[in-house]
């Protein structure tokens, strides 16, 4: 099924008619539009000012919801990475340990140049 989408202008009419009519279902039938339709657009546009056009607020919401999920995607791989270099040097400074026995580094001789 294709979604229509309707102009502000209509919406905006649709909602008046809405507001001083006695059935909803039968005004919804009349414009082709769903009662549930009706509903959110009176919803939306009392949200917004009268005569105050704004842009679709869900154009920026998911614009900062889609930016937010990419960002927790980024911080949980980092976090992986973390927890993987963390585990290397664990290991890394067992073995040095079992190697040298005190876990203190060997000592080097300078060239006396």
């Amino acid at each position: 099924m294709k979604r229509t989408r309707y102009s502000r202008k209509f919406q905006r009419m649709a909602v008046e008619r809405m507001r001083t009519c006695e059935d909803v279902g039968q005004l919804a039938q009349e414009l082709g539009v769903t009662r549930r339709c009706l509903y959110k657009w009176r919803r939306k546009l009392d949200l917004v000012e009268p005569g105050e056009e704004s842009a679709r607020p869900s154009t920026h919401e998911s614009a900062y919801r889609k930016q937010a999920q990419q960002l927790k995607r980024l911080l949980a791989e980092k976090a992986m990475e973390v927890d993987f270099f963390k585990g290397a040097l664990q290991k890394v400074e067992a073995r040095r340990q079992s190697r040298g026995g005190s876990g203190e580094m060997a000592s080097t001789t300078k060239s006396g140049k």
